[in-house]
């Protein structure tokens, strides 16, 4: 029985206080509770909340805008509740951002003016003109001044023309061409300077009893065009100079 009594008293106690419990939106007065939080960062009286027939005018000591709020009270209160160490926090985005329109340029169309084209020139074979072949009339002429020379001529002194060095190596350039024809020949005397003469191109039976053409290709720079000047003496050309040539005149072409 003592069991089932105090049962019962503690059933009818919980239902009390489940009763006295309320629920909905009547359960939290914001009104009351930002009052109360007001005075309490005011360091202002408590308020004295009377009946609704008495003046409201006596209801507080003090107005609330009479004293200043002191955020640091709620603020220490708050932090008994958190032990976390107050950091900073990042904005969650940015606040109003405002979206560039952008602009479509329109690109205008460059349109090239045909009369300002030009046309490459065309050219036939009436245009090119057909000179006669330097380098044959050259060889020739090569040959000719040999045979009027007193026997083995020295063959820098021959070629080299002391006041142009490309006609210089065009001179050896000609004079290879009598050399690879058998027309002349090359040879060393005692002081091992190179002499050229002029001789009788060899003939097949000639090739057949062992003669052997011999070509050999000689490079002439500029420092050994004046050395060869100072060495020799050379103060004229034997091979006279030849005009300059030109590659065009006019509209015409020469080849």
């Amino acid at each position: 029985m003592k069991d089932a009594g105090i049962l019962t008293s503690v059933t009818t106690g919980v239902a009390a206080k489940a009763h006295a419990m309320r629920s909905g939106t009547g359960s939290f007065d914001v009104d009351e509770f930002v009052t109360h939080l007001l005075h309490f960062m005011q360091d202002a009286p408590a308020p004295h909340i009377h009946d609704d027939d008495e003046d409201d005018g006596d209801n507080f000591e003090a107005e609330p805008a009479d004293f200043p709020l002191r955020w640091d009270r709620i603020g220490r209160r708050a932090l008994m509740k958190s032990r976390r160490v107050p950091v900073m926090d990042f904005m969650l985005g940015p606040l109003e951002v405002e979206q560039k329109k952008r602009a479509a340029s329109k690109r205008t169309r460059f349109e090239k003016n045909k009369e300002d084209e030009k046309k490459p020139q065309e050219i036939t074979e009436a245009d090119i003109t057909r000179s006669e072949n330097e380098t044959t009339k050259n060889v020739a002429a090569l040959a000719r001044l040999l045979e009027q020379q007193d026997g083995p001529v020295n063959l820098l002194k021959f070629v080299i023309n002391p006041h142009d060095f490309g006609q210089s190596v065009e001179n050896l350039f000609y004079l290879s061409f009598l050399i690879r024809d058998a027309r002349c020949a090359l040879d060393y005397e005692e002081g091992g300077a190179p002499m050229i003469f002029l001789c009788e191109a060899p003939v097949s039976e000639d090739y057949s009893d062992g003669v052997a053409k011999r070509q050999i290709v000689m490079e002439l720079d500029m420092a050994t065009w004046r050395r060869a000047i100072e060495v020799f003496n050379i103060t004229d050309s034997i091979i006279p100079q030849r005009p300059k040539a030109e590659t065009r005149i006019g509209n015409k072409w020469y080849g």
